[in-house]
This record gives C-alpha cells, structure tokens and sequence, in this order.
C-alpha cells in the first residue's frame, strides 16, 4: 500500500513539473511563432491587400477583444492618412476552415481587398481560392456590412468552379468579418488615431 502511495504522489509530481515545463515551452515560443506566421502565413496576404501603403502594414498593427478572442488588425496609410486596416476572419470549407484576411476602408465602409491565408481545402479545386486572383478581386469594392452568398444560394459572389464549398467558406469568412468590424469600428477608429503622421 505505502509503494502506491509513493508512486501516486511521483507521477503527480512528474505530471506537475511536465505541464510546467511545456507551459514555459509555450509562452517562450509564442512571439516566435507569431512572427513566423505574420512571415509566411499573413504577411503575403496583408502586403497584397495594403499594397501600395506608404507605411509597413505588419509592424503598425494593434489588437483589439472580440468577446473571448483578441484580434489582429494591420494598419495601411495611404496619401498620409491611417484609414486602412486588415484583420483575419474564417469560414468553414470543405476541408475545414478556411482563413481570409480582408482589408477595409474605413471612410467607405467598403473591402479594398481579400486573400485566403490558411485552408484544408482539395489541391486544384478549393485551393483556387489562395491563388486565383479573380475569385478574390470580386470582393474589391464591396460594402463590408454585405451578407455574403454564392450565387447558387441568391446572392453575388461568383463560386469557383468545382468549388462551391470553398466559396461559401470564404462568404462565410465575409460576412462574419463584416460583423467583427461594425462591433469594432468605434475602437478600430480610435486605435487608427495613434497611427496618424
């Protein structure tokens, strides 16, 4: 009996001193990892869609909570003036979630742009919607507080051929991203202030 108590309280402290070590792993990692996927993930995405800004969008960023989530929002300057930002938002897709970070002018209330940053989806098919420059340039222009659809559901986004799923995903994304921002557009705003040159 007294042999497993002794085992009992080494697995316990073991157990303990294990979940230490890998919280510490994981804190100590964390600004690494994020900048590797501003690098390699986001970053191509954000510098698409602020192309052409005076400033540079992943360095002037802030963060914003969403309820339990904390947002990224990228910061574009154009003809000196901070009204610009690009957040992620996602939708669920054929393979899984897919990711889009969408860029809005504040002035407009309207998207400048959209890029697909991470999905599960087909090779070939729903992968179309990263590196397809059409499928994404139909969004430019668009009211951000729109409800997104397909036209096979009634509304006005041309879905990739093959790839209805995906497309929905990304209208999913959409929409979704039009209500982080009419939540958000008061502290959106302010931040923006502290950006002005």
């Amino acid at each position: 009996m007294r042999e497993m108590i002794q085992m009992v309280v080494v697995l316990t402290v073991l157990s303990f001193v294990s979940g230490g070590l890998l919280a510490y792993v994981k804190d100590g990692t964390k600004e690494k990892i994020e900048v590797q996927q501003l690098t390699f993930v986001k970053g191509p995405a954000i510098k698409e869609i602020l192309k052409g800004a005076t400033n540079d969008p992943i360095t002037d960023r802030f963060k914003l909570k969403d309820g339990d989530a904390e947002r990224s929002f990228f910061v574009g300057v154009f003809d000196g003036k901070p009204q610009v930002v690009a957040f992620e938002s996602s939708g669920k897709g054929y393979g899984g979630d897919i990711g889009v970070m969408v860029g809005v002018n504040l002035g407009e209330d309207k998207i400048v742009g959209v890029g697909v940053t991470t999905h599960s989806e087909t090779p070939g098919l729903g992968s179309r919607a990263k590196t397809d420059p059409n499928f994404v340039a139909q969004f430019s222009g668009m009211p951000i507080k729109e409800t997104f659809k397909v036209k096979t559901d009634g509304g006005q986004v041309d879905a990739l051929s093959g790839a209805t799923l995906t497309s929905r995903g990304v209208s999913a994304a959409l929409t979704d991203a039009g209500k982080i921002y009419e939540n958000l557009k008061p502290q959106i705003a302010d931040k923006l202030k502290s950006f002005s040159k």
